[in-house]
């Protein structure tokens, strides 16, 4: 649903970037299968860290071999292009459009269906977050942050530059973008809250040490994770943190990105543990140990959610209490977060393959 240029929640039937909706929520309105099992995989020529996108019947994920690879449901090769370097950034669909950054800081854009080249825009660094869109009347402004301090804005049709802001330090993350305006975080330890028809800073709220994921927004707060292992929510509009958690085990850093839901933020840590805090207190309602290091981000779906882990597991547990509902030992590093659409879900792994789990009818 779209209102005013915001996309609520996932647009049926897209996953259309790696956390299904503009604001950067991980909150995917289709169901989780109860006892899902592998359906298809697919091999690429290397790792893969980027998190698949989806659209229709059209998957888009990247690998560190190169190439850009779509992919339908039943796991059957569309397309590919050879971007000449390694993709670790995750893509973004809107319509009939493909947009994929690389690690030379190319940023290409296709044809969904075809994989027609369209245009490609450089970067003077390397790409590993994936773009963000806002449409304002008729033009679409895509955003991509680089390693070169720069948040770049091209336009979506043209791939003509239409402006850039300077950060002070590389942006690792996607822009979260909500009311015209783009929020992000870098390794410069602030949050970036940029005009997105004029590229002009609206704020700089200084958070803490850098920031390697992406930003959530809910209402007026944004929601975040560092590298000191802080998480935070922020009232963007107050220009202040009105809650913050730290471990007092310890201070492992927050790769992933947030999943919130209204009543809950999920997010898990290096230190192997899932965190779910009350959006509005920040009070912890559970934790769950998964046994491996966290770097890819949940995704949630009406009560469950799926959380891969860099031992190779995949993890489906309970939103209400934390509980573990059923796991599935991949055995190589999950880099990248699942996308789920029509009751399946497709992740990349470390070993080169794209598997696609649902219900074995």
């Amino acid at each position: 649903m779209v209102i005013g240029g915001q996309l609520f929640s996932q647009e049926d039937p897209c996953w259309n970037n790696f956390r299904g909706d503009q604001a950067l929520t991980g909150i995917s309105t289709f169901t989780i299968p109860d006892d899902p099992d592998i359906i298809w995989i697919f091999k690429t020529g290397d790792e893969v860290k980027a998190s698949p996108v989806v659209c229709g019947d059209r998957i888009i994920i990247g690998s560190t071999d190169g190439y850009a690879y779509c992919l339908n449901f039943s796991g059957k090769l569309q397309w590919k292009f050879n971007t000449e370097n390694a993709i670790e950034a995750p893509a973004l669909i809107v319509k009939d459009r493909v947009y994929v950054g690389n690690m030379d800081g190319s940023l290409f854009c296709f044809n969904l269906n075809t994989g027609e080249h369209y245009w490609t825009y450089e970067a003077d660094n390397q790409i590993s977050g994936s773009p963000n869109y806002w449409w304002i009347e008729d033009r679409l402004y895509i955003m991509v942050g680089s390693y070169d301090y720069y948040l770049h804005c091209v336009d979506g049709y043209s791939g003509t530059m239409i402006w850039k802001y300077e950060a002070d330090n590389f942006i690792n993350g996607a822009p979260a973008c909500r009311d015209g305006k783009a929020v992000f975080g870098g390794c410069d330890g602030l949050l970036h809250i940029v005009d997105i028809r004029t590229g002009e800073s609206v704020d700089r709220i200084e958070v803490a040490t850098y920031v390697a994921g992406s930003a959530a927004l809910y209402g007026n707060s944004a929601f975040v994770g560092d590298y000191d292992g802080k998480f935070s929510c922020i009232d963007i509009k107050k220009k202040e943190i009105k809650w913050q958690w730290e471990s007092k085990e310890g201070m492992l850093p927050f790769i992933a990105s947030p999943s919130v839901d209204g009543k809950r933020v999920i997010i898990g840590n290096r230190d192997k543990w899932v965190y779910c805090f009350d959006t509005f207190s920040g009070q912890m309602q559970w934790k769950y140990n998964s046994g491996g290091r966290i770097e890819a981000s949940a995704l949630v779906a009406e009560n469950k959610v799926i959380v891969p882990t860099m031992i190779g597991d995949i993890i489906i547990l309970s939103t209400k209490d934390g509980k573990e509902l059923w796991t599935y030992e991949l055995g190589a590093p999950l880099y990248s977060n699942p996308a789920l659409s029509n009751g399946f879900f497709v992740i990349g792994s470390a070993d080169g393959t794209i598997y696609c789990f649902g219900q074995d009818n």
